[in-house]
């Protein structure tokens, strides 16, 4: 008779120790809730009792807290905010994934100095994280203490930044159409990144990414390959591998790897000077190039039997160019991938050698002076004529104190005839 007796004590007591779950109102009704009695209760069982509350008591809508769920790179900061319209004389209150209470009201519950109230009203209750981890992520609570109990729910996610990239693969130089395969890697995202592939400007198609999940359980390792066939121009060229993730931005993160590539020379014979002409003298230069740069030159002419020696370097070199000399020559570059010949051929044109440029300085001033000497030569004839012609007559008088001078015509007439009268010698000019 005893143990049923107690049963009504035990619900009542089970009432009392379960926070949040049911609540005596102050109208005197009972409402039926689920309570879970802990320790008093057998394990993983709930027992429904009934407690006082109000048919048509039902919490407003204005009581009801509102959040939103923020993304945050990790090592930011993130801020968490709650808000409700009708407070109820009731604070606000924030709790981490763990439902360890982070702040209520404007007191600081967990000694975690990377969180920090921003504000704090009946109204509002914000807090910021910084330096935010991957532990950090997961759903916070923001709970004000009405009848009952109203929560908000704020997910927070937390991007994990990938790593820089590594290459491998490439050990040594490559030989000309040779197959290089090179791999690519990064940790450290979350989600996971993508991986692409690029030779310079150009996009090399990889193999898709392959995802592995780091030993964390939070973040993700990806990797990819490329495949590809070199060629003379790839000598030097960077093989760049880059990560592309929300958390960077639109930031590059990228390695590059620069590859060499061997392959056989080519040459080209240029004449110093381009023109050549009998009497000048000639270097006919041997330019090589290739990966190794050739070392070795041989030169020789069609028709002769020998291969003529090189002078200086790679340029042979004819200290008096004759028209014996004219003729086809070649040049054959050697390196240890290879040979290649080259060919010029030189005509020797005649000896007219090109006025300098103060030769051709001097001639020019030379013509002006010409130039200016006729001019003064046709103005002095002009200006000879113009004075023979208009200047007054010129007489000169041998006889001194004769007053019998001839008038103009007599003196035209006696000058035309070579008359003269007497011992007066008379002399007239016109």
């Amino acid at each position: 008779m005893g143990a049923p007796s107690a049963l009504p004590l035990l619900m009542l007591f089970a009432c009392c120790w379960a926070p949040g779950e049911a609540n005596l109102s102050q109208d005197g009704y009972w409402q039926e809730q689920d309570l879970e009695l802990g320790t008093l209760a057998p394990l993983d069982e709930a027992i429904s009792s009934t407690v006082w509350s109000s048919p048509d008591m039902l919490v407003s809508q204005d009581s009801q807290p509102w959040t939103s769920d923020e993304t945050v790179v990790a090592g930011g900061t993130v801020v968490l905010k709650c808000q409700v319209k009708d407070h109820e004389d009731s604070s606000l209150q924030w709790s981490n994934p763990a439902q360890q209470t982070l702040y209520f009201g404007e007191k600081r519950a967990l000694r975690d100095n990377r969180i920090q109230l921003v504000k704090s009203t009946p109204h509002e209750l914000s807090i910021s994280i910084s330096n935010v981890a991957l532990a950090d992520e997961g759903e916070y609570t923001c709970s004000i203490f009405t009848m009952p109990v109203r929560t908000a729910k704020s997910l927070i996610t937390v991007l994990g930044i990938p790593q820089k990239p590594i290459i491998t693969g490439y050990k040594s130089s490559l030989r000309e159409k040779e197959t290089a395969t090179l791999n690519c890697q990064s940790s450290g995202s979350k989600p996971a990144a993508n991986l692409t592939w690029q030779k310079g400007e150009q996009e090399l198609h990889g193999e898709p990414t392959r995802i592995q999940e780091d030993p964390n359980g939070k973040t993700f390792t990806v990797s990819s390959s490329v495949t590809f066939q070199v060629t003379r121009e790839d000598d030097g060229a960077d093989i760049i591998c880059s990560v592309s993730h929300e958390s960077l931005n639109g930031a590059d993160r990228s390695t590059s790897q620069r590859i060499e590539v061997l392959y056989k020379p080519t040459a080209k014979i240029r004449p110093d000077p381009p023109h050549p002409r009998e009497g000048q003298k000639l270097l006919l230069h041997c330019e090589g190039r290739g990966n190794p740069i050739p070392q070795q030159y041989e030169w020789e002419k069609e028709g002769s039997a020998l291969p003529l020696k090189i002078i200086q370097e790679s340029a042979l070199i004819f200290p008096f160019l004759n028209k014996s000399d004219s003729g086809t020559y070649g040049c054959t570059a050697t390196s240890n991938m290879g040979s290649y010949k080259a060919y010029y051929t030189l005509n020797v044109n005649d000896h007219s050698p090109v006025p300098s440029s103060s030769s051709t300085y001097h001639a020019i001033i030379g013509g002006i002076v010409a130039f200016i000497v006729f001019l003064l030569l046709i103005l002095l004839i002009f200006l000879g004529h113009y004075l023979i012609r208009h200047k007054g007559t010129y007489l000169t008088h041998e006889a001194k104190g004769s007053d019998d001078a001839p008038d103009a015509d007599t003196a035209i007439i006696n000058a035309e005839g070579g008359q003269s009268g007497g011992d007066d010698k008379k002399e007239y000019f016109i």
